[in-house]
This record gives structure tokens, C-alpha cells and sequence, in this order.
């Protein structure tokens, strides 16, 4: 007897659910315990949602289990009850056929085997059920008849076995009991009517079913691991080339560069420097015979576009040597001591190709001081560049390797890069003068249609703080205004289209081919409709331009006038180096302030040669002192404009900085710029809050940002072509020492505007009445020395003006019904009268006996 321990009752529930999702079609042939309970509690969400994943699959393999179970003990009734039957009928067969039908016996021998054979099959589909998808229970009949009557009938024998058989295809069909051999058929076929012969045919597939299914799965598996292995090495071998690729893309190469000295214009001296240190290059045996370790490499830095590629470039080219380029980025890896293995392998290429140029671009990307440097990467990585170059000066052999780097910020290299033996030179490509834009334009123009008469030296004074990347942009703008103005405004080329047959943009728009092309010529702004027509029609027209048209394409200045509107130099782009648009006209009076100004800016600038025989190399500060409004920063812009030079514009508080060390690094950067922007003028605006008086009993920031100021002032270093102008209102609390000779050591009082000054400051305010219109009753004399304007200043006076303005605008917008057109608004006399009673002295008597005092003290 057979004891079964059944697991513990399951929910009823669950135990359904799981039954009908056995039953459904999402069910394949195996089940997954995980996928089902999975799949459950998305089902039902509102009963199994808020339980736990684990315990869940647990339930769910418990109530599996059951199921299973019931459906074993449901399967052996029906097996057990086919095999007693079958027994039963052989029996009968051979009590019948005793003598006569040994074939039928032997066969039936083996389709029958002992009960050895017959429990290892029931073994086997019993492991197979339980490997199986347990799904669908379809219910087996409860009184299924099992044939145990007399063996003489024979049809209900028939039938029975028949109705066990379909018992048994009824349960196969369910989904998870059934499998399918490789030709289709299932798992277990009915018994037919035919008798014997079916019934053999069942039991031979029952016997061999096992074997197939088994040999079917020896070869899934090693299919699979075949297949996997196949996958395995292709993919190893794409990896492979990948990586191979990958290696080879990033080797740098050598080229040979086209540039030549010549292609570089307006650094004539940087070149002589080089061409003295390159000498070891062609020449080795001059160091060795004196026993010095020839020069290694320097470092180009300077802004950006000032052409620290295109000079590394010459001097490989002029030198006919390889050239390695390469950017700074490029050897940094995500693998660590990659980075390093790739800065080795490059200085070894670069050994092994003696004598060639080893070009580092944008060398600050990995080479930051190592002190600040984030990462333990960065800092292998400058160690790893030190160790390299000190390993070329301990060859002999490799003396030939030039090694060049580039950057736009020399201050964030490591220190210990820039010592002797590594970087030995330092050349600074500054912002070019007036001389070597001149320069830079010629090369740039070499090959470009120019008019003969061209005047070089007149376009580079219209281009203060344009560097080379700007002037090449120049270029290109200037010669697409040419082609605006010959090809498309002026209609030249639809005279030659015309005559070719063509259809012009008049008739294509149907504006009627009576429109002349030299009228065409005559127009200065075409409607924007028929230029786009125009456009299309150049662009649509794929035949080239005849010759005799292309000879009369030509840049003049004034398409470089034109285009410089729409270049912006990359100085001021940066925000540190501005270009004012400030004029003398733009000052009304201060006569004689703008000539003490003239003199010790301007005159410098323009006439080196005097001073420099004279000996005054070091140019003066100039401090404007005053009250507020009196126009001391347009004086300043207006100089700046005036003389063409760079303009840096500081506001005294900006530089402050609640980080020790930062104010006084902001200082120095501020006179580096300009040094390197020279000739430069740096203003600096509320000088009173950047560099107040000194005491004993401080120390603090505000003391070391006036040490450092004084020290770039006047100290070690020469400013050379760096102008200092100051402005504030509150010289009584500057520190003295700012205003010693050498310093700001030239202070001009910008006061009150007296009566004849005020009527200067209006006229050019309302540029001599024109500018906002006056009425024939405003007399500009009469208001410039009423008692009203008594302490007003220049702001004063513009903020009366506008407000005049805006009363006028005001009444014409009361008067709803007036006949007046839009554009013949007119401020008259009782519009200043009301604006007298707005606007009021910015500056009161009690300062202005202050800023008096303070007149005669600097006149004394």
C-alpha cells in the first residue's frame, strides 16, 4: 500500500486561479514558478499586490504542488485501470489462439513487458508530468467504467479502453501534460478501433517516447552550446578588431605642414627668438661640441586666435620637419594608467622619428597644478609628462625632438612644467598693435582682389583688439559684402542672365521687364521680397558666371568697413578688452581737460618716437576727480576710442572677494590682460572703494588689494604700453601712496559745468537742436544760463532733456483728437518748465563748497 503525505490546504482561492491560469494560453510547456506567481499578483493586484515578491512565489509553489499531486493520483487511476484491462485481454487472447497465433503472442509479449519495465515507465511519465506544465486540469471522469467483466465482450472492451484512452488525450490536451516528438505527433495517441495493431502502436510510442525525448534534449543542449560557443567567438573576435581599430585610430600621425614663416604676419620678433633656439635642430653638433643640453621645448600662450597652432605649424614647416599634433585631451583615458601608457607611448614615436616637432595643443587640460587638482589621475598624468621630457634631455640620441606646447592659460599649468629643462621659453603671442595687424592683413590679403591703392595701415587702425582669427573673419565678411553689392544688389548679373536668355527677378515675380538694371544699380535697400527672389535666382542658376563679370568683383575698403560692424573681435568677447564707441562729439566743454588727457594718453600712442627720445618710457596715471555726473567716465571711453586703443573697464568693487588670495589674484590678472592687450588703458571706476586709506589698525583684505595694486602700478615689471586712468568722487579717502608720482601722479578736476559749458552739454545732447526737435520758442541759451541750472551737472542736464521729452509725448498721447502726425511732436518752452520742476541739482550747495575746497587744492 502506498501512503501519500499531501502538503497542508492551500488557499481555495489561489488554488482556482491558479488552475485557470494553467488552463489559459499564456501557459508554455514548461512553468516557471517565478513568471506565474509574477503574473498573479499583477492579475489580481487588489489581493496579491501588496505582498511580498518571496513569500508570495512560496504560496504560489505550495498550491503548485497540490495540484500537482492531484493530477499524479488522478493519472495513475487512469494508467492503472488501461493497464488492468489490457491484461485482461491478453489473457483472453491467448485462452482463444492457444496454438495458432504465437506471432500475435510474441509481439504481444513485447509490447507488454514485466512489471519491472512497466513501473519504469510509469516512473517516467510520472517525472515527465512533473517536469511539465501544469496547467488546464481538465477533470478526468469520476465513473470511468474499468473493465473487469467477462473477456468474452470484446466491443465494450473496446469501448472502454477507448473511453480510458480518450481519458488519457482529454488530459494531454490541457497544455502541461502534453509534449510533442520532433514530427508533431503528441505524446500519447488514442486507441482507434483496429485493435491489436493500434493497441500496439500505443504502447510502442509509450516505450520510445522516453528514448526521443531524451535524445531530443542531448541534442538542444549541445545545439545551444555549439551555438553558444559560436556567439562566444564571434563576439571575441569582433572585440578584437574593435580593439585593434580603437588603437590604431588613436595614434597620433606625422604630417609634414605647408606653413612657412611667411604665411605668419606681425610677429617678426617672436620668429628671430625662435629661429635662435632652433638651431640644435639642423645642427646638433653645436651644443655637443660646447657641452650643453640644447633647449627642449617652449610654451605659446597667449589669447585665443592669436595663432599659437598656425607658428607651431610654421616652424615645422620652415624647418621641413614631421610634425606630431596633438590635443591635450586626446591622452586622457577612463582606464587607469592608460593615460600615462599613452603619454609614454607618444614621446616614444616621437623619439623614434628624429628630428620632428612634438605638438601639444591645449596643454592646460592635463597639466593643472597638482596641489588643486581633483583626481589622482591628473596628477600621474603631469607626472608622467615630467618624466618624459627629463627622459629627452638624458638621451643623447633623441637631442632632435622639439617639443611645443600651446595654451591660453599659462597660469594653471603646474609650476614645476615650466622650470628649466622642460618648457625653458615662455613666448607670449599678446593682442597685436596697430604695426602688426598692418602685418597680419597684408599676409591675409596676399591673394585676395584688392584695389591697388589699398590702405593697410588705415583698415588696422579701424581694428584695435582684433586679433588673427578675427582678422581672417574680416576677411570673409568683407568679401561676402562684395558679393552682396556687385552680384546681387546692383543687378549686374541679370544683365548677363538676361542676355542669355535668362529670366530675371522682375519678370519671374512679374514686376515687368521695363525696370532697368541700372536703376536697379541706384537702389541702395531693395525690397526684401525681391532681393530673396533675387537670391534664388543666383542660386537656382547652376551655369558659372561669365569672366568678364568675375573681373569686376573686387573688395574695397569700404566692404571691409561694412563687414567690421558684423565681426566682433574675440577680446571683447571675452568681456576683460572693450573698444568704446564714445567720440569727442560726444562731450560737450571740458576743453581743457581733454587736452591734459591728449598729452598723456594720447600723445604716447601716437608719437613714440618723441617721447622715447626724451626718455619717458614709463606713461602717467591720470586720476579724474569730481562730483558725480560730470562726465568723468565718457572722458575716459572718449580717449580710449579716440586713440584706438584697448579699453578695460574695471568697476572698483568687482574685484573684491571674500576668499583670501582672490582679490589680489583678480588684480594681477587685470594688469596681465592689459599687458598682453597692449597698448591697453585700464580704467578703473570707484577707485575710492578698491584702494581706500590705510591705517594702523588694519589689516585685512582691503590692505593686501592696496599693496598689490601699487606694486602693479610701479613695481618690478614695466607696464610698458599700459595706461591707468582712475574716477571717483571721493579723493580725500584714496591712499596716499596710489597718488604719488608714477602712479596715478596726474589729477584732473572734472567740476560743475559753468553757464558756457551747460550750453555746450545741451547742444550736444540734443545735437543743436535736431535731436529730440525743438520748438522755435525753446532758446537753449536762455536755459543754460537760467538760475535753475544753477549746481547741475551733465547727467542733470540729459535727464532734463528727457524728461522735456516725455512731457511732450505725454500731451500728444492726452490729445486724442489732435491733427498732429506721428513724427511732428515738438518740445517747446512749457515743456522745460515742467521738466525744471521735476529734475533737480544732483549735487547740493554743501558739496558743492566741498568739491570747491577740493578745486583749489589740486590747483595749488
Amino acid at each position: 500500500m502506498r501512503v501519500r503525505v499531501r502538503p497542508r490546504a492551500a488557499d481555495p482561492r489561489l488554488k482556482q486561479r491558479v488552475k485557470q491560469y494553467l488552463a489559459s494560453s499564456r501557459c508554455g510547456q514548461y512553468v516557471d514558478i517565478g513568471i506565474l506567481a509574477s503574473d498573479l499578483q499583477k492579475t489580481y493586484s487588489a489581493d496579491y499586490g501588496r505582498r511580498k515578491r518571496n513569500a508570495f512565489r512560496i504560496q504560489v509553489e505550495k498550491v503548485f504542488e497540490i495540484i500537482s499531486n492531484e493530477k499524479e493520483h488522478e493519472d495513475l487511476t487512469v494508467l492503472e485501470a488501461e493497464h488492468v484491462a489490457k491484461k485482461a485481454r491478453h489473457g483472453e487472447d491467448k485462452n482463444e489462439t492457444a496454438g495458432s497465433a504465437t506471432d500475435i503472442s510474441d509481439d504481444d509479449d513485447d509490447d507488454y513487458p514485466e512489471d519491472l519495465s512497466t513501473n519504469h515507465m510509469n516512473n517516467s511519465l510520472l517525472t515527465l508530468y512533473k517536469k511539465g506544465n501544469p496547467d488546464s486540469v481538465l477533470a478526468t471522469p469520476k465513473t470511468e467504467p474499468v473493465e473487469t467483466s467477462s473477456p468474452m465482450q470484446t466491443a465494450p472492451q473496446r469501448s472502454t479502453l477507448s473511453s480510458g484512452s480518450c481519458a488519457v488525450t482529454r488530459i494531454s490536451e490541457g497544455g502541461w501534460f502534453i509534449d510533442k516528438t520532433p514530427g508533431g505527433k503528441d505524446f500519447f495517441i488514442d486507441l482507434s478501433e483496429d485493435g491489436e495493431g493500434d493497441e500496439k502502436k500505443l504502447t510502442s510510442e509509450k516505450s520510445t517516447e522516453f528514448s526521443v525525448l531524451e535524445s531530443e534534449k542531448k541534442s538542444t543542449k549541445g545545439k545551444r552550446a555549439k551555438r553558444k560557443k559560436e556567439v562566444t567567438d564571434v563576439d571575441g573576435e569582433i572585440n578584437s578588431i574593435l580593439l585593434k581599430g580603437k588603437v590604431t585610430s588613436k595614434r597620433p600621425e606625422l604630417y609634414h605642414p605647408s606653413v612657412k614663416f611667411e604665411d605668419v604676419g606681425g610677429n617678426d620678433e617672436t620668429l628671430k627668438e625662435i629661429c635662435k633656439m632652433l638651431i640644435h635642430v639642423h645642427h646638433p653638433e653645436v651644443y655637443n661640441h660646447l657641452g650643453v643640453v640644447p633647449p627642449r621645448g617652449f610654451l605659446l600662450h597667449g589669447p585665443p586666435g592669436c595663432g599659437k597652432t598656425l607658428l607651431a605649424q610654421a616652424i615645422a614647416g620652415e624647418l621641413e620637419l614631421p610634425m606630431l599634433k596633438v590635443a591635450a585631451t586626446e591622452m586622457v583615458s577612463g582606464v587607469s594608467g592608460e593615460s600615462e601608457q599613452k603619454l609614454r607611448e607618444l614621446f616614444e614615436q616621437a623619439v623614434s622619428n628624429a628630428p620632428c616637432v612634438l605638438f601639444l595643443d591645449e596643454i592646460d587640460a592635463i597639466t593643472p597644478k597638482r596641489e588643486v587638482a581633483s583626481k589622482d589621475m591628473e596628477r600621474r598624468i603631469v607626472a608622467q609628462l615630467l618624466t618624459c621630457m627629463d627622459d629627452l634631455n638624458s638621451l643623447a640620441a633623441t637631442a632632435q625632438v622639439l617639443v611645443i606646447g600651446a595654451t591660453n592659460r599659462p597660469d594653471s599649468l603646474d609650476p614645476a612644467l615650466r622650470r628649466a629643462g622642460r618648457f625653458d621659453r615662455e613666448i607670449c603671442l599678446g593682442i597685436p598693435d596697430e604695426a602688426a595687424r598692418e602685418k597680419i592683413l597684408q599676409t591675409l590679403c596676399r591673394k585676395l582682389k584688392l584695389p591697388e591703392s589699398f590702405d593697410f595701415l588705415h583698415l588696422a587702425r579701424l581694428t584695435p583688439g582684433y586679433v588673427g582669427a578675427d582678422l581672417m573673419a574680416l576677411c570673409r565678411e568683407a568679401a561676402i559684402c562684395t558679393v552682396n553689392r556687385v552680384l546681387i544688389k546692383s543687378g549686374k548679373w541679370q544683365k548677363s542672365f538676361v542676355q542669355a536668355g535668362g529670366n530675371t527677378a522682375e519678370e519671374s515675380m512679374g514686376i515687368g521687364t521695363e525696370i532697368q538694371v541700372e536703376e536697379d544699380a541706384k537702389q541702395l535697400h531693395l525690397p526684401s521680397k525681391v532681393e530673396l527672389q533675387r537670391l534664388l535666382d543666383l542660386l537656382k542658376k547652376q551655369d558659372p558666371l561669365p569672366e568678364e563679370q568675375l573681373q569686376t568683383l573686387c573688395i574695397e575698403m569700404n566692404d571691409f568697413i561694412v563687414a567690421l560692424s558684423s565681426v566682433q573681435p574675440s577680446a571683447k568677447r571675452e568681456g576683460f578688452v572693450t573698444i568704446p564707441d564714445v567720440t569727442w562729439a560726444d562731450i560737450g566743454a571740458l576743453e581743457d581737460v581733454r587736452e591734459e588727457l591728449t598729452m598723456a594718453i594720447l600723445a604716447p600712442v601716437r608719437n613714440p618716437e618723441q617721447f622715447k627720445a626724451l626718455g619717458l618710457t614709463t606713461p602717467a596715471g591720470v586720476l579724474l576727480a569730481g562730483p558725480p555726473g560730470c562726465g568723468k567716465t565718457l572722458l575716459a571711453k572718449a580717449v580710449a576710442n579716440e586713440s584706438g586703443l584697448n579699453f578695460i573697464s574695471v568697476k572698483g568693487p568687482e574685484l573684491l572677494n571674500m576668499y583670501v588670495g582672490e582679490s589680489e589674484r583678480a588684480v594681477r590678472q587685470v594688469f596681465q590682460r592689459a599687458r598682453n592687450s597692449a597698448p591697453c588703458v585700464i580704467f578703473f571706476d570707484e577707485v575710492d572703494a578698491l584702494c581706500p586709506r590705510r591705517s594702523d589698525r588694519e589689516s585685512g583684505a582691503s590692505v593686501r588689494v592696496v599693496n598689490q595694486l601699487l606694486t602693479e602700478m610701479d613695481g618690478l615689471e614695466n607696464r610698458k604700453q599700459v595706461f591707468i586712468m582712475a574716477a571717483t568722487n571721493r579723493p580725500d579717502i584714496i591712499d596716499p601712496a596710489i597718488l604719488r608720482p608714477g602712479r596715478l601722479d596726474k589729477t584732473l578736476y572734472v567740476g560743475l559745468p559753468p553757464p558756457e559749458d551747460r550750453l555746450a552739454i545741451l547742444k550736444t545732447i540734443t545735437k543743436d537742436g535736431t535731436r529730440p526737435p525743438l520748438d522755435t520758442d525753446v532758446n537753449l541759451e536762455e536755459i543754460a544760463y537760467s538760475q535753475h541750472c544753477d549746481c547741475y551737472t551733465g547727467a542733470d542736464l540729459s535727464a532734463l532733456v528727457r524728461e522735456a521729452s516725455i512731457c511732450a509725448l505725454r500731451q500728444e498721447m492726452a490729445l486724442c483728437d489732435s491733427k498732429s502726425k506721428k513724427g511732428e511732436i515738438r518740445i517747446s518752452h512749457k515743456h522745460f518748465e515742467e521738466a525744471f520742476r521735476k529734475v533737480k541739482s544732483s549735487v547740493s550747495k554743501k558739496d558743492q563748497i566741498m568739491y570747491e575746497e577740493l578745486r583749489q587744492s589740486l590747483c595749488r
